[in-house]
């Protein structure tokens, strides 16, 4: 289920939290190597199956065999970046970099 929500500037940001919430949605967002977080367009992952491996394939089904690892920024790391596998369990609004096997 995909679901388009556009906001205009008179809703706040904690009220976009809340909706987030209330929809049991999770934020993650993606960082390419060598650059900033794309915070424009996260992934959006259901807050029941928000691992590495749902969030590679929803961004490609080719980039799960060729990952190495992911390092991951936020709360669901205790350092700041931390090298996860597939199994790790993402929070909302964690950024992910995906470091693919060469």
């Amino acid at each position: 289920v995909y679901i388009l929500v556009r906001l205009k500037a008179v809703v706040s940001t904690q009220s976009t939290g809340k909706m987030w919430d209330y929809l049991n949605l999770t934020r993650i967002y993606t960082k390419p190597k060598g650059q900033l977080p794309d915070f424009n367009a996260p992934v959006v992952l259901k807050e029941d199956n928000r691992s590495i491996e749902t969030f590679c394939n929803n961004l490609h089904k080719a980039i799960l065999k060729d990952l190495k690892y992911a390092l991951v920024w936020g709360n669901s790391v205790k350092y700041q970046p931390q090298r996860v596998g597939k199994e790790h369990v993402l929070c909302d609004e964690d950024i992910v970099q995906i470091i693919k096997k060469h």
